[in-house]
C-alpha cells in the first residue's frame, strides 16, 4: 500500500510541474516571446492545455474573475499541496 502512496504523491509532484510549466506558457504565449506559429510550439501548447484543463475549468466556474488575473492554478496547486500534506501526514503513517 505504501508503494502505491509513494506513486500517488510522485504523480502529484509531476503534476505540480505541468501546471507551473503551463502557466509559465501561457504568459509566454501572451507577451509574444514564443512563436505562435511555429508547430512544435502549439504541440507543446496543446499538450500543456489538454494535460491542466480538466481541472482547472471547475476551478474556473467557482473562482471569480479578478480582472486579466486567473489565479485557478495557484488555487490548483494548494489543493495539491494539501492532498500531498494529508497523505504524508494522516494516511502514509497508518499504513502497514
Amino acid at each position: 500500500m505504501r508503494a502505491i502512496l509513494d506513486v500517488v504523491l510522485i504523480i502529484l509532484n509531476l503534476y505540480t510541474w505541468v501546471i507551473i510549466a503551463s502557466a509559465i506558457f501561457s504568459w509566454l504565449y501572451a507577451f509574444n516571446v514564443i512563436n505562435s506559429g511555429n508547430q512544435f510550439v502549439g504541440m507543446i501548447g496543446q499538450a500543456l492545455y489538454n494535460l491542466t484543463e480538466p481541472l482547472l475549468r471547475p476551478i474556473r466556474r467557482v473562482v471569480p474573475a479578478m480582472g486579466g488575473l486567473d489565479i485557478s492554478p495557484i488555487v490548483l496547486l494548494l489543493g495539491i499541496f494539501l492532498l500531498q500534506r494529508i497523505i504524508a501526514y494522516y494516511i502514509y503513517p497508518n499504513v502497514f
